[in-house]
């Protein structure tokens, strides 16, 4: 065989060769270090909910049950029971220090081919809905009847990309562009993410927003209730995750 027909040949068997698949990088939350919540907007003074009610960086709203220890430096909202909207303190009581000891309410992973543009990023992240609760037991068994919990116990987002992917130090931002899965329906959705490192992983800071109008069609049964949403007095519906991935093999929970 000739050189220039050897030469041939050989880029001929580099083409036919299948090309090596990227390496994939993989995170799992650590579910006992994560949670969930939700808030409404106006919140009443009472209508927000987390998955981590041990939290020291969190308070019940006024009208909880009795037995909760209230940490003196979380002072409630200026605003009371008045009717008006808040859609900046989201979430009320954010969490300020990760501590582990969450209930296992949150699980999760995400893998990507790319964590310098983060292009092919895929996930998903679930939540127990029995575990969101408000402080006040007769208002959390009620939720959770509308949620249907007992039948549905799963709210899970499906990841499908990030994009508007913007840096700034170590923190990363971006949209989250995915499905929510609520009763078993999926509905298209997105989320505002901030990512950085920290609690020894990477803590994802996601929050997604829709009119509250929008949980009459996912919860059948408030329509039967006369709640804030039937009377226009809810008019924003928040939920979100406060969750901390690992690497795979790296000791995390809830895989």
């Amino acid at each position: 065989m000739s050189r220039l027909a050897t030469i041939l040949f050989g880029a001929l068997v580099l083409l036919a060769a299948p090309a090596a698949a990227p390496a994939q990088t993989h995170w799992t939350v650590d579910a006992k270090s994560s949670l969930a919540w939700w808030q409404v907007s106006p919140h009443l003074n009472h209508l927000w909910a987390t998955t981590c009610p041990g939290d020291s960086s969190w308070r019940p709203g006024e009208g909880r049950s009795s037995g909760w220890y209230i940490n003196p430096k979380l002072k409630p909202p200026k605003t009371g029971y008045a009717n008006v909207d808040d859609t900046v303190h989201v979430p009320m009581y954010p969490r300020t220090i990760v501590y582990p000891l969450c209930v296992e309410a949150v699980k999760g992973e995400v893998t990507t081919p790319d964590t310098v543009h983060w292009r092919g990023v895929r996930g998903k992240v679930t939540v127990v809905g029995d575990a969101l609760i408000t402080g006040e037991m007769m208002r959390d068994v009620l939720a959770h009847q509308v949620m249907q919990t007992s039948q549905y116990p799963d709210i899970v987002f499906t990841l499908d990309s990030l994009t508007n992917v913007t840096h700034a130090g170590d923190t990363l931002k971006a949209t989250a562009v995915g499905s929510l899965s609520f009763r078993m329906n999926p509905y298209p959705m997105t989320a505002r993410v901030r990512a950085f490192h920290d609690a020894g992983g990477m803590r994802v800071l996601a929050k997604m927003r829709m009119p509250a109008r929008t949980l009459l069609e996912w919860t059948p049964k408030l329509h039967y209730l006369g709640l804030g949403v039937n009377t226009n007095i809810w008019h924003d519906f928040f939920m979100g995750v406060d969750a901390v991935f690992r690497p795979s093999g790296s000791g995390a929970s809830g895989q």
